[in-house]
């Protein structure tokens, strides 16, 4: 199945570290098993991230697998993570999880059913920053999409 993510929000591709550090080249991407990936300056307007993830069936219910998805079965879910860019050297300070096993089982099986899942992400939390940690509704919207 297709799971496309769409970055809304962006804080800016500046950021100050609470030790006050500053990062002035701040990217975000998905983390691919353990690298990023898909890096997006993060003052773009919006981005968007394509994956290909498998849902699988069993009898303790769905699963999710994929080089993109992390976690164990019962709590996967997908990094967007946020580092700073110098002279091509990734330094992760950030990750948020957007995670597949909260997502509404109906949603599921309309993805299922269409070949598409969409998330709808803001990038910006609630202090103007890179957003971070688990990130729930309203900060991410799940939805069904046509792959077509």
């Amino acid at each position: 199945m297709q799971l496309t993510i769409n970055g809304v929000n962006f804080p800016g591709s500046t950021f100050c570290r609470p030790d006050g550090s500053m990062m002035d080249n701040v990217h975000v991407g998905v983390q691919v098993r353990s690298e990023p990936a898909f890096m997006v300056r993060a003052d773009a307007t919006d981005a968007k991230w394509v994956l290909e993830i498998d849902v699988v069936g069993a009898n303790e219910g769905v699963d999710f697998r994929g080089p993109a998805v992390q976690g164990k079965r019962g709590e996967r879910f997908i990094y967007l993570t946020w580092g700073n860019l110098t002279l091509g050297h990734f330094e992760m300070f950030r990750r948020a999880k957007l995670m597949l096993n909260r997502i509404d089982p109906d949603i599921i099986a309309s993805a299922i059913g269409s070949g598409g899942l969409a998330a709808t992400v803001e990038l910006t939390d609630a202090r103007g920053g890179p957003r971070c940690a688990r990130v729930d509704p309203p900060a991410v919207r799940w939805s069904a999409a046509s792959t077509t």
